[in-house]
């Protein structure tokens, strides 16, 4: 499968981004969480967010490939579509930070260089 391109300068992405930036905003509020004190980790993980939510309908994990399944659908390894449970159930928890690293617990921000 060809990487699909998207104009990141267009009205439609742009749109898709201050949606994604909402959607993570809730996220965070919802779940006690923190953004990563280091903007360029928030805001390319918001970008391949909003990049995934256009190209494939979800907001897949922009850090894991994403196939296409038999059926035309798409999929991400793992299924981490988000946030992902392996993110809420274990690696936050455990970590202090999703993998991505745009979600963390306040202490973990506040604990770590980055």
């Amino acid at each position: 499968m060809m990487m699909q391109q998207i104009d990141m300068s267009s009205p439609e992405f742009l749109a898709e981004m201050e949606k994604t930036k909402k959607f993570t905003d809730k996220i965070n509020k919802q779940f006690g969480y923190v953004y990563n004190p280091n903007d360029d980790v928030n805001e390319g993980v918001i970008m391949g967010l909003a990049r995934h939510k256009m190209l494939y309908g979800k907001r897949f994990c922009p850090c894991f490939m994403v196939e296409e399944t038999d059926n035309g659908k798409y999929k991400s390894v793992d299924d981490r579509v988000c946030p992902c449970p392996q993110a809420i159930e274990k690696e936050i928890p455990e970590i202090g930070k999703c993998h991505c690293g745009v979600f963390c617990t306040p202490e973990y921000a506040a604990n770590n260089d980055f």
